[in-house]
C-alpha cells in the first residue's frame, strides 16, 4: 500500500484542507502516515502558506528537508504558495509536483497518475475519515466558508483563496457529525470571512443560523469560531454563545485589529475604525465576561509614522487583549500595498513589532492572572494528556502529579492555579 505524508504550514483553514486531503487519499487506498510510523513515505505533501516572505521561506526550507529525509519519495508542494507563484515553486530542485489551491481537489488523481499505481478504493470510502489519534489532536478544523471579496491591501489571500463561497450547512453537520464519531472533542470553524458565512446561500442562513443548527443537530462537546472582523460582531451573534451555544461554543473570539491608526486602517482599506474595534471588544466582554479577545496586529506598514505605531499601541492597551501576534509588514507581490512608494525599513518595522508584543505580553500575563482560582473547562491533548487548552483559549498544563491517566481527549473542569514562566497555566483537579 502506498503512503502519503502531509504537512501542514500556516492558518486553520490549510488544517483543514489538509484532514480533507488526508480523507481523500485514505478513500483511495493509500495509508496516510502517522507520527508513530517509521517506515518513510511514498509521496511527501506539503500544503504551503504564503502570507509572508517568511512563510514562503518557511516552505522552502521544509520542502527541501523533506527531499533530503525521504529521496525517493514524491515531493508536493501545493497550498497558497504555488497558487501565488506557480513558476516560483515549480523551478525548486526540491519539487516533484505542483498544485496550488485551486488543484488541490485533483490532487490525488494527479498522484497516482504519477505514481503509475493501481489502489484498491475503500469500499465505504465515501464516509471514510481520519481518525483523532491520525490527525495527532483531539481537535479538528472545518472549513465552514473560503475565499475573500474585500481585497485589503497588504493582503495576498483574496489572489491565492478566491472569491467567498460558502459550505452548505447539510454538509458543515455532516462533517461534523463524522469527526465526533472519530473521537473529536472540539471543532473549529475556519474560514477567510466568517461573519460572511451564508451570503450565498438560502435567504436567512448566516453564521447564527449554521451554528443554532450544529448545535441542535449534532452533539460535540465544544465548538470554536476561529476568527470574526468587528463589523460582523452583533447581538444576535453573540446570543447564540449565550443562550444554544452555553458550554459549547467556547468563549473565545479573535479579532483582527492590523493597526489602531485612523489613517493607516483606511490606507490598508479595513472596514471598521479603532473606536469601533474597541466598542465591539466592550460588547464581547459585556456579553462574555471571561471571554478571551485575541488579535493580530500589523507592525511597519507603508506610511506608518511614529504617532500611527503609537495609536497601535494605544489601542491594544485599551483592548487589554488576552493574546496578541504581532507582524512586521510583509510586501506581497500581487497585492497594492507592495507597490507603495512609502516602505518602513526593516529595523523600524522590527523595533515597532518589539515595542508591541512587549504590550501583548503584558496584558496576556494580566488576562491569565485574572483567571487564577477560577475553575475552567479543559480539553487535555498531547501525551498523556498533560497538555490543554481551556475554553477561553488558555494554554494550561497539569501538575505532574496528578498525572494517574492518559487523558487525550477528555474535557474536564480544573483550577488555575499558577503561570509558569513559558506563559502555560498550571492547574490541578481538586
Amino acid at each position: 500500500m502506498a503512503m502519503v505524508e502531509i504537512e501542514t504550514h500556516g492558518c486553520k483553514l490549510n488544517t483543514a484542507d489538509s484532514q480533507q486531503m488526508a480523507a481523500e487519499f485514505l478513500r483511495a487506498g493509500f495509508e496516510v502516515r502517522s507520527r508513530e510510523n517509521s517506515n518513510p513515505p511514498d509521496v511527501f505533501i506539503l500544503n504551503s502558506c504564503t502570507v509572508t516572505h517568511i512563510a514562503d521561506k518557511k516552505a522552502r526550507q521544509a520542502i527541501s528537508a523533506a527531499k533530503r529525509r525521504y529521496p525517493n519519495a514524491l515531493t508536493v508542494m501545493t497550498g497558497c504558495y504555488p497558487e501565488r507563484a506557480a513558476d516560483e515553486t515549480a523551478s525548486l530542485h526540491s519539487v516533484d509536483m505542483v498544485l496550488g489551491n485551486r488543484g488541490k481537489p485533483q490532487l490525488v488523481e494527479a498522484v497516482t497518475d504519477r505514481l503509475k499505481i493501481d489502489l484498491t478504493p475503500c469500499a465505504d470510502g465515501r464516509d471514510i475519515i481520519p481518525n483523532a489519534a491520525l490527525l495527532g489532536r483531539t481537535r479538528a478544523s472545518v472549513k465552514i466558508q473560503e475565499g475573500c471579496d474585500q481585497v485589503c491591501a497588504y493582503c495576498i489571500v483574496p489572489k491565492v483563496r478566491g472569491r467567498e463561497r460558502s459550505v452548505p450547512v447539510d454538509e458543515i453537520v455532516s462533517r461534523v457529525l463524522q469527526l465526533e464519531g472519530t473521537g473529536c472533542r472540539e471543532v473549529v470553524f475556519t474560514g477567510t470571512q466568517l461573519g460572511h458565512y451564508g451570503f450565498d446561500l438560502d435567504s436567512g442562513v448566516a453564521l447564527p443560523f449554521m451554528l443554532t443548527e450544529v448545535l441542535k443537530r449534532t452533539d460535540i462537546p465544544r465548538i470554536r469560531v476561529s476568527s470574526l472582523q468587528p463589523p460582523e460582531i452583533d447581538n444576535r451573534l453573540l446570543g447564540v454563545w449565550s443562550n444554544e451555544g452555553e458550554g459549547r461554543l467556547c468563549p473565545h473570539f479573535h479579532m483582527p485589529l492590523q493597526s489602531g491608526s485612523e489613517a493607516i486602517l483606511r490606507k490598508m482599506r479595513r472596514t471598521y475604525s479603532s473606536e469601533e474595534f474597541l466598542r465591539k471588544v466592550d460588547l464581547v466582554r459585556s456579553r462574555l465576561p471571561e471571554c478571551g479577545v485575541t488579535t493580530d496586529v500589523i507592525a511597519g506598514f507603508p506610511g506608518e509614522t511614529d504617532e500611527d505605531h503609537e495609536a497601535s499601541a494605544s489601542v491594544m492597551r485599551a483592548a487589554d487583549f488576552s493574546d496578541a501576534h504581532i507582524f512586521p509588514y510583509s510586501a506581497r507581490p500581487g497585492t497594492s500595498a507592495h507597490h507603495f512608494d512609502d516602505q518602513i525599513d526593516p529595523a523600524t518595522k522590527s523595533e515597532r513589532a518589539r515595542e508591541l508584543r512587549a504590550i501583548g505580553r503584558t496584558s496576556s500575563e494580566s488576562f491569565k492572572a485574572s483567571m487564577l482560582g477560577q475553575v475552567r473547562s479543559v480539553l487535555w491533548e498531547g501525551q498523556r494528556g498533560k497538555l490543554g487548552l481551556t475554553d477561553n483559549y488558555i494554554k494550561v498544563r497539569m501538575d505532574d502529579g496528578n498525572i494517574k491517566r492518559d487523558g487525550d481527549g477528555l474535557i474536564e473542569d480544573v483550577v488555575l492555579r499558577s503561570v509558569q514562566e513559558d506563559g502555560v497555566v498550571v492547574v490541578g483537579v481538586d
